[in-house]
């Protein structure tokens, strides 16, 4: 069965994809909690620290990379 977000996908290969995508959530939790939205915001954050736990704790560039030639190799 497929994971819900896939950490290892090539797009993710560059630190700047991976550095917007976990910034993003973690600033848009913190407008929810500022404009008075505390569930967006803890639900943004969550992501947030998914995000940051899936692109810089268990991320593997070697994987993406792989996955990145069968899919070139594939076409």
């Amino acid at each position: 069965m497929n994971r819900l977000f896939d950490f290892n996908h090539p797009f993710f290969k560059p630190l700047w994809i991976r550095l917007l995508v976990t910034g993003s959530c973690f600033v848009w939790g913190s407008v929810e909690f500022i404009t008075g939205a505390p569930l967006w915001g803890i639900l943004f954050c969550g992501l947030g620290a998914l995000a940051a736990y899936g692109l810089f704790v268990t991320f593997d560039p070697r994987t993406a990379e792989h996955r990145q030639l069968d899919d070139q190799s594939g076409e």
